[in-house]
């Protein structure tokens, strides 16, 4: 619209106008570099105490970008408009003073001259004349009520680039990080479950409290229970905030070591410690691995690829593919022995976790028969516990072939061996001496279920593999000397001698636990091993007997 002197008013929206100093428009760098601050934690700390609620830590990330991108684009806008004034129509301005025109890209100029307007249609207004900082003049109506300009947000194009989800998506999990440890550094928040609180705002738990807790959770026999049960049982006051007294009781349940927080990520489950299984409080001798020497270079790229598939919890490898829906696991003879299994790289996705807790309770589902079974995450350990009676049950062997996926309900893993009609099969037996010394023989066995043929052991006796395992842990035999004995009495089962490393793989964790890795370096490197193809080996004896 123009004025009757032919003035043109200014657009409401300057066309392509962005924030380009926006948080946002910095990209990655910004929040790589982000470094939380005291002034940071401060605010999360006031944050916290204006909502009275506990927040997990993403929610404060969230909470803690969106604020720094309103300080930095405050910053920015002052540092746009210097010391002059924002334009808005509806204003006043004198001679002399400087102006800066959101909508024309924070361009900034001085009024030169000030004039009476000519539109009826207006009514009563002015006309500046100003003086960019280009040179050029230009016109401006003032003293009109009635503009979009005048509430047009200065920030509104800086805001509007901001993506919070984009963020987060990139740099959410690293922030995350970040600020759980800068606020686990201080003494201010307190921390249960993921979630953070002012300590100053806690409820107070007596010791009567945390005593008929525990009085509850032994009269629960190992079940773990919710909070909420534990609070309505105990008759522990709600408050006006039943939230914060939940938060309360958690926080004094998890600073008491008779209590254990064995919940899933999102979920709070409590328990007795004491009442916990053995060989979750604690990891099982047969799971345990004393480290060998091991350089990685030494491994050819079959090796590699074979160490991938084996699912070995020890084995802290990158998993680069896409997450499967299913996966097949060849047990191996600690767990089975111990009824536990392991949580490799490629299937972790399957299994609960947890912010903090190192213990997990949670469901596992035979995919056959539906059949609920409650079983453990030792999450620091990465491996499952509770599967003894079921693979009984199967009349499973070590090298049973075992899917496994994520259930539909949250919480629940579904798991089924590969089982079918009883037959008669040909399979490597394990025979045990009273002096800890091993046979291998082909004999036929009762087999139940499909099994990978260079995992596969048939265990007549399992307490004389125990006992040759205690023997074998308790000796001083070197490592590369065990590896060898085995060895020896595999290479009888083939007429030439030859052994997969996989095998001996499956045979060396009888008397040892080691994953593939430090046992393929070793063939790869002695001299005594000699490399036939396809990841068979020869066992040089005359090499043997001069080193």
């Amino acid at each position: 619209m123009k004025c009757p002197n032919g003035v043109t008013k200014t657009k409401a929206k300057a066309e392509g106008t962005k924030f380009m100093n926006s948080p946002s428009s910095l990209a990655s760098q910004y929040w790589q570099n982000l470094q939380i601050s005291s002034t940071d934690t401060e605010f999360l700390l006031n944050y916290l105490f204006e909502l009275e609620t506990p927040h997990a830590t993403r929610a404060l990330v969230e909470a803690l970008v969106t604020e720094r991108v309103r300080v930095e684009q405050e910053k920015a806008l002052q540092k746009r408009k210097g010391s002059g004034k924002i334009y808005r129509p509806a204003e006043t301005y004198a001679i002399g003073d400087e102006l800066s025109f959101p909508a024309l890209g924070w361009e900034k100029g001085k009024v030169a001259a000030v004039r009476p307007g000519e539109n009826p249609a207006e009514g009563e207004f002015d006309v500046l004349t100003v003086v960019m900082d280009d040179g050029t003049e230009r016109f401006f109506a003032m003293g009109l009520a009635e503009h979009a300009l005048n509430t047009e947000d200065a920030n509104a194009d800086s805001e509007a680039d901001f993506d919070l989800a984009a963020v987060m998506e990139e740099h959410g999990n690293a922030l995350e990080e970040k600020l759980a440890t800068a606020l686990q550094e201080g003494a201010d928040l307190v921390s249960i479950a993921g979630h953070w609180f002012p300590r100053a705002l806690l409820v107070d738990v007596n010791i009567g409290h945390l005593n008929l807790a525990e009085a509850i959770l032994d009269m629960a026999e190992g079940e773990p229970l919710e909070t909420s049960a534990l609070m309505k049982d105990i008759d522990f006051p709600q408050g006006d905030n039943p939230k914060l007294t939940e938060f309360s009781l958690n926080y004094a349940l998890q600073e008491d070591p008779r209590f254990d927080e064995v919940g899933s990520t999102g979920k709070v489950l409590w328990c007795l410690e004491r009442l916990e299984p053995q060989d979750v409080r604690q990891v099982p001798a047969m799971l345990r691995y004393e480290p060998v020497d091991l350089d990685r270079t030494t491994l050819s790229d079959d090796m590699l690829a074979l160490e991938a598939r084996l699912d070995d919890e020890l084995s802290r490898i990158v998993f680069e593919g896409e997450t499967p829906k299913k996966a097949t696991v060849s047990l191996l003879y600690p767990h089975w022995r111990l009824g536990t299994f392991p949580i490799s790289e490629r299937i972790r996705s399957f299994f609960p976790s947890a912010y903090e807790s190192p213990r997990i309770r949670f469901t596992l589902v035979d995919g056959k028969s539906g059949k609920k079974m409650p079983a453990w995450v030792v999450r620091n350990n990465r491996y499952v516990y509770g599967l003894k009676e079921w693979y009984e049950e199967k009349e499973l062997l070590p090298g049973s072939l075992i899917d496994i996926r994520a259930g539909k309900a949250p919480g629940e893993v579904i798991i089924e061996a590969q089982s079918h009609r009883s037959k008669r099969d040909w399979v490597r037996t394990v025979i045990a001496g009273t002096d800890g010394g091993l046979v291998f023989a082909t004999l036929k066995q009762v087999i139940n279920a499909n099994f990978d043929e260079r995992m596969v052991l048939a265990i007549p006796d399992p307490d004389a593999i125990d006992n040759a395992w205690k023997i074998a842990n308790e000796s001083d035999q070197k490592f590369d000397i065990l590896v060898r004995n085995v060895m020896r009495e595999l290479t009888k089962l083939n007429p030439q001698g030859h052994v997969h490393a996989q095998e001996l793989y499956s045979a060396l964790n009888l008397l040892k636990r080691c994953p593939p890795a430090p046992l393929f370096s070793l063939l790869a490197t002695k001299p005594w091993f000699t490399h036939v193809g396809d990841l068979y080996f020869h066992l040089d004896e005359e090499t043997t007997e001069e080193v």
